[in-house]
């Protein structure tokens, strides 16, 4: 499975970006078949899952991110986006996209190999 994430960069707080994730199935996770998830990590801190699409295309954020970012997906594509809207320098990331498997209330990602992930940079 590869996972391609695009669209990140620099941009003054309040601003917008859009994230894509290409993603490539396997006979173990065909993409329209699976939740995805967009991820972000920052200096010094954990990954962290801030939004979740389901099949279904039912959606879920973050707290952090609730109201600003809109998730969705385009299953003819493989691909998984994210809307940034009214950024904040507490944004600021690599941001990842994954395969989710969900377990007893909660989403992980299913896979190890998480591609090398799209900067986003938020500047006050």
């Amino acid at each position: 499975v590869q996972l391609q994430a695009s669209g990140g960069g620099l941009v003054q707080a309040g601003g917008s970006l859009r994230l894509s994730c290409a993603a490539s199935g396997s006979m173990f996770s065909v993409f329209s078949l699976n939740a995805m998830g967009w991820y972000r990590q920052a200096p010094g801190k954990q990954r962290e899952l801030v939004a979740t699409i389901t099949s279904g295309g039912s959606t879920n954020y973050a707290d952090s991110v609730k109201g600003r970012f809109t998730i969705s997906r385009d299953n003819a594509k493989n691909t998984v986006y994210l809307q940034m809207n009214s950024l904040k320098p507490e944004d600021t990331a690599v941001y990842y996209c994954n395969y989710l498997r969900y377990y007893s209330g909660n989403y992980y990602a299913r896979f190890d190999s998480w591609g090398q992930g799209t900067q986003v940079t938020v500047s006050s």
